[in-house]
């Protein structure tokens, strides 16, 4: 079992930036993907990026040049910064890792862009 605690959330003005962190604990293997992913109100959730082990990222085509994701595999934590935001960025920013087939998330972290 893993468990993921999303932090850095908040209200941030447009323009602004945040950074977002997700500690996990539990059973970390040396090998999985992490990832972020966001849903906004009355949308479905959406791939944000992800991270490898590795440190291979992808992102989703609208975040390139705006989000950065990165990790520390010795703190297992992952971090998204976010630059400048816009208002439609405003959702619940969730944490996910994936090992052996496994899916684990964490219980979001909320984002609100003010124009």
């Amino acid at each position: 079992q893993v468990q993921l605690v999303e932090s850095g959330g908040g209200l941030v003005q447009a323009g602004g930036s945040l950074r977002l962190s997700c500690a996990a604990s539990g059973t970390i293997f040396s090998v999985n993907v992490m990832g972020w992913y966001r849903q906004a109100p009355g949308k479905q959730r959406e791939l944000v990026a992800t991270i490898t082990s590795g440190g291979t990222t992808t992102y989703a085509d609208s975040f390139l040049g705006r989000f950065g994701i990165s990790r520390d595999n010795a703190k297992n934590t992952v971090y998204l910064q976010m630059n400048s935001l816009k208002p439609e960025d405003t959702a619940v920013y969730y944490c996910k890792c994936r090992q052996r087939s496994a899916d684990y998330w964490g219980q979001g972290t909320q984002v609100t862009v003010s124009s």
